[in-house]
């Protein structure tokens, strides 16, 4: 009993694997700076919708207060890596984004509203994936791509 003990308490102090995702190659890819968790493995990108001006309620909302798209990488499970994250769009950009993203093998997993009297009106579309990190992060760049475009 105390060795088994002992190997648990050993197995505890160990330190957990290192995340296998390049992150220099994601934020060559996605265009995006990102920084990485060490304690959730998880290495986040974000892009703040400063471009937006959107009002809520009479009052200008700064980017940084819920005008965000991001999106996080980690290490698949069943392949290697997978993707989650949240667009930040208005209305004329939600099909030709959704078309993008799906075109790049990423899903979307919900579109809603975040605010009350938002003009003009933010949609927030969460995308997921799981493959290959060269495919996931080039969906994201298109999908960031069809933004600057439309914009």
């Amino acid at each position: 009993m105390k060795l088994r003990q002992r190997f648990f308490t050993l197995l505890a102090l160990l330190p957990l694997a290192a995340s296998a995702l390049d992150h220099a190659m994601i934020e060559d890819l996605t265009g995006l700076e990102g920084t990485f968790n060490e304690e959730e493995k998880v290495f986040k990108l974000t892009y703040p919708r400063g471009d937006l001006g959107i009002v809520v309620d009479e009052w200008k909302m700064p980017a940084f207060m819920g005008l965000t798209t991001w999106v996080a990488f980690v290490d698949g499970k069943e392949n290697e890596a997978m993707v989650m994250g949240d667009f930040v769009l208005l209305q004329d950009e939600v099909n030709p984004v959704m078309s993008i993203l799906l075109e790049g093998g990423l899903s979307v997993t919900a579109l809603h509203n975040h605010f009350f009297y938002d003009n003009p009106k933010a949609y927030f579309m969460h995308i997921a994936g799981e493959g290959e990190t060269v495919q996931l992060a080039k969906g994201v760049r298109s999908a960031l791509d069809k933004v600057k475009e439309i914009r």
